[in-house]
């Protein structure tokens, strides 16, 4: 498993930890956080220990997932962001880097996600040498499908899940090191 620490400006990306349930937890038991993501809301602690024990699985599997977002000024865990290896099936594809982020609604619109974002995209290139990565977006989150784009990714078809219309986003790694 690799042990994954980015630095950004005002971000820390590193592994999650057991520890990081509590924080973890907010994020996944707010409606408006959990809005367009196509899964219930979390309603017990319990359920976020879960959570992190599958993404440490994932780490463990695929030598990476999602990481922990530390906001440098306050120290606090604020959120998820990066790669992970997606082993199921979505829009055709399978065995893909896929790019996500989640964050709590208090720090929307600081250009974390972008930001965040941006690290994960490098380290997908030039660490793990992707030639393409992936992401998606439920079509009525419009921050998020604004966050892909901005990122320089392509949108390149839409896929019906059950809540509703995704936007399926590639990046290959030619245009993101031009773009950048």
């Amino acid at each position: 498993m690799m042990n994954i620490h980015i630095e950004t400006e005002r971000l820390i990306l590193r592994n999650i930890v057991e520890e990081d349930y509590k924080r973890l937890f907010l994020l996944d038991s707010d409606p408006e956080v959990m809005k367009y993501v196509g899964m219930p809301t979390l309603s017990e602690i319990e359920e976020s220990k879960e959570v992190v024990k599958m993404i440490m699985q994932q780490y463990e599997d695929n030598g990476l997932g999602r990481l922990a977002v530390i906001e440098k000024e306050s120290g606090l865990l604020i959120g998820w962001s990066g790669l992970k290896l997606n082993t199921s099936e979505v829009n055709g594809h399978q065995n893909f880097y896929e790019l996500g982020y989640r964050f709590l609604p208090e720090t929307w619109g600081k250009g974390y996600a972008t930001e965040s974002g941006k690290a994960s995209l490098d380290y997908g290139f030039n660490d793990l040498k992707a030639e393409i990565i992936y992401a998606y977006a439920h079509s009525e989150n419009l921050a998020s499908n604004h966050i892909l784009t901005k990122l320089g990714f392509e949108k390149t078809s839409e896929f019906t899940e059950p809540d509703g219309v995704c936007f399926w986003y590639e990046l290959n790694c030619e245009k993101h090191f031009n773009k950048s």
